[in-house]
């Protein structure tokens, strides 16, 4: 969704386009994981039948299962933890206690005030 999209409570801000992009990078996980996971029983198919592990691996195509898996949890930690971030700012913002935010998130109270602040707002 852009910017300009509205929204029921006004037009997208930070935290919109922060979801939309968790939405979007799920999906690209979600797909690669499948593929992962498929080759993964593919691997499990060539074993059964005999092949060795350096058979089974050279015959595998780029991205490798553990590439594909890095890939996403590298992509899912950073879009992720962006999410967390405008996520925790919002409901602040709407007036969520610090340590409210630190039980629903499962952090401490300090990650939780960690997660609210700007980077630009000198704390």
């Amino acid at each position: 969704m852009s910017e300009e999209t509205a929204r029921e409570n006004g037009p997208a801000d930070e935290v919109d386009d922060a979801l939309d992009a968790l939405v979007a990078e799920l999906g690209t996980c979600i797909e690669s994981l499948h593929a992962a996971r498929d080759r993964a029983e593919d691997l499990q198919r060539m074993r059964v039948r005999g092949t060795d592990w350096v058979t089974a691996v050279r015959a595998e195509e780029p991205p490798l299962i553990v590439e594909r898996i890095s890939g996403a949890l590298e992509s899912l930690n950073t879009v992720g933890g962006r999410w967390r971030r405008r996520e925790a700012e919002a409901l602040h913002a709407a007036g969520m206690s610090i340590n409210e935010i630190a039980r629903l998130f499962g952090v401490t109270r300090q990650r939780a005030s960690v997660l609210v602040r700007h980077p630009d707002d000198g704390r």
